[in-house]
C-alpha cells in the first residue's frame, strides 16, 4: 500500500509539473521573442529558440515610440478607482445580503446572480449611454465606470459573512453597538482577507479588460488598449509587441508578489472560486 501511495504520489505531482511547463512556455516565449530580430522571430525553424544575440533595440524603439509612463500612470488609476469602489460597495452590499433581514432582499440578491450568469458584452452599449450623457468620455472615469459595482465582489462578500458567527452581532448589540457600529468596527476586519482577494481579482479584471477601453477612450488607454493597437491588420512586429508585452507584465507580477499570501488566504477562508 505504501509503494501504491508513493506512486500514486509521484504520478500527481508529474502531472502537475507537466502541466505547470505548459502554463509557462507561451511566457517564455514572449521573452525570448523581444530579444529576438523580426527575421528570427518568424523564422519557421522549430529548432531555432533562442535569439543569435541578446538585443535590447526592441525596448528601447517601443518605449521610445509609446510613452509607456502614461500608460503605466492610466492602468495604475484604472486599477486603484475600480479596487477601491469595487471592495467599498461589495462589502456594503455583502453584509446587508448575508446579514441583515429586509423586504425584498431574496428578489435583489436573485438580480445579482442574474448579473455573474449573462455575458458581461451585454452591459457595454448601456454603459456607453450612461458614460456619454454624462460627457465623461476619453476619461479616466470613464475606465473606472464599469467596476464601480461587481456581481461577483457582492456574492464574494457575502460568502465571508455568512461565514462569522452570530455570537458576535448579539455580543456587539449587548454592549450598544447600533448596525453601522457592528459592520464598521466588529464585522468589516475580520473579512479583510476576503477584501484582499476581491482587491486583486478586481485587480486583474481591470489590468486584462480591452473591449471597454478601446470603446470609451481614444487617448486615456491603459496598457492593455495599447498593446492591441500594436497589431497591424496585415503584419505584426512581434518583438516590439513581446517587448511592450513584457514591460506590461510588470505591475502584475509586482501585484503578485507582494500580496501572494493574502490572495491564497481570502480565497481559502472565503470559499469563492474564479
Amino acid at each position: 500500500m505504501e509503494a501504491k501511495a508513493k506512486l500514486n504520489t509521484g504520478l500527481i505531482h508529474l502531472i502537475l509539473i507537466l502541466v505547470s511547463i505548459t502554463m509557462l512556455v507561451p511566457f517564455l516565449w514572449m521573452i525570448l521573442t523581444a530579444f529576438k530580430t523580426m527575421t528570427e522571430a518568424t523564422s519557421v525553424n522549430p529548432f531555432v529558440l533562442l535569439p543569435s544575440s541578446w538585443r535590447l533595440d526592441n525596448f528601447k524603439e517601443v518605449i521610445s515610440n509609446m510613452n509607456f509612463m502614461n500608460l503605466y500612470i492610466n492602468t495604475l488609476l484604472l486599477i486603484l478607482g475600480r479596487v477601491i469602489c469595487a471592495v467599498l460597495t461589495a462589502t456594503l452590499a455583502g453584509y446587508a445580503f448575508g446579514r441583515l433581514n429586509f423586504r425584498g432582499k431574496n428578489i435583489m440578491f436573485s438580480l445579482v446572480l442574474f448579473q455573474m450568469m449573462v455575458p458581461g458584452q451585454i452591459f457595454i452599449i448601456p454603459q456607453y449611454l450612461m458614460v456619454s450623457k454624462m460627457g465623461m468620455l476619453n476619461t479616466i472615469f470613464a475606465l473606472i465606470f464599469p467596476g464601480v459595482v461587481t456581481a461577483f465582489g457582492t456574492f464574494l462578500l457575502r460568502q465571508a459573512y455568512m461565514g462569522l458567527p452570530r455570537d458576535l452581532e448579539e455580543a456587539a448589540r449587548l454592549d450598544g453597538c447600533n448596525i453601522g457600529q457592528t459592520f464598521l468596527f466588529i464585522m468589516a476586519p475580520l473579512t479583510r482577507s476576503s477584501m484582499v482577494a476581491l482587491g486583486i481579482f478586481t485587480a486583474v479584471f481591470a489590468y486584462k479588460d480591452l473591449m471597454w477601453p478601446l470603446i470609451c477612450n481614444k487617448d486615456v488607454m491603459p496598457l492593455s488598449a495599447a498593446l492591441a493597437k500594436m497589431q497591424g491588420q496585415y503584419t505584426s512586429n512581434y518583438p516590439q509587441l513581446m517587448a511592450a508585452s513584457l514591460l506590461a507584465c510588470i505591475p502584475m507580477i509586482v501585484l503578485y508578489l507582494i500580496f501572494q499570501k493574502q490572495f491564497i488566504e481570502g480565497i481559502a477562508t472565503s470559499g469563492g472560486k474564479l
